[in-house]
């Protein structure tokens, strides 16, 4: 009876999110009408618009994942080897980003870096990206410096750390080349999840005035009828194709061959 009740729960989860996704496919495929068609998609991608927030949100959100890697593995590694009393407290300030809104987090920003402040970051588009990368770093922190941490814990760190060291190794070379290879998929993992994070994220985007890919979706949402509903499949699309690379590097980590 107990298994027939977690079927019945699990394939009413599915339902719940799957049904949705399908009848809005459906409707992106009903632009011509009396038959479907790919026309939303097409004009979707034919779009400048498209092309410029598609590609500005993939370049923001590459940045962004090169510099939570720099900043989060060797703070989690630090961590973990020198100072594992701090690791409560650092775990509480990750979490931070979870229950403080970003709305909250950019107006931050916009009241400190503004071209009144001492540092006015917002008075030029490299300093505004800046703060948008930020941004984008703190939403992801949560799930970057855990995909990391959890890695960290798989390995001995402490071991490690001696071996290279009575091999000369500096500390620059023990995170580089022996810490960050054996924690890559922990970090693809994060990476894949930022990814995601940055190429939905509104708020931070629209607020500090930047041609994203979510403020495109709600400025086209507002005009036209199609072309969101196909939009969003290619946002789902997205999200999806993050979550199945994980997956897949989590199990070719798996089945690759241990060194000793």
């Amino acid at each position: 009876m107990k298994r027939l009740w977690a079927w019945a729960a699990l394939i009413f989860g599915l339902l719940y999110f799957i049904l949705p996704l399908i009848g809005m496919t459906n409707f992106s495929l009903k632009m011509r009408r009396g038959e479907y068609s790919f026309d939303a998609y097409a004009k979707v991608l034919a779009d400048p618009r498209f092309q410029e927030t598609f590609s500005y949100s993939v370049t923001m959100a590459l940045t962004t994942i090169i510099f939570g890697v720099f900043l989060i593995v060797p703070t989690a590694y630090w961590v973990r080897l020198k100072l594992p009393g701090l690791r409560p407290y650092i775990e509480f300030v990750t979490l931070l980003p979870l229950v403080i809104p970003a709305i909250v987090v950019v107006f931050g920003y916009i009241r400190l870096y503004n071209t009144s402040s001492w540092l006015p970051l917002t008075g030029s588009s490299t300093g505004t990206n800046m703060l948008l990368m930020f941004g984008y770093a703190t939403l992801g922190l949560p799930y970057m410096y855990r995909a990391v941490d959890t890695g960290l814990r798989t390995i001995d760190v402490a071991t490690l750390t001696e071996a290279a060291q009575s091999l000369g190794a500096g500390w620059a070379t023990i995170i580089g080349r022996i810490i960050l290879p054996n924690v890559s998929v922990a970090v693809m993992s994060g990476a894949f999840v930022t990814f995601a994070i940055v190429m939905g994220e509104f708020t931070m985007a629209a607020l500090l005035n930047k041609p994203a890919f979510g403020p495109y979706m709600q400025l086209l949402g507002a005009n036209r009828a199609y072309e969101p509903a196909a939009l969003a499949v290619i946002a789902f699309g997205i999200t999806w194709a993050c979550l199945g690379l994980m997956q897949l590097v989590s199990r070719l980590q798996k089945t690759a061959p241990r060194q000793a």
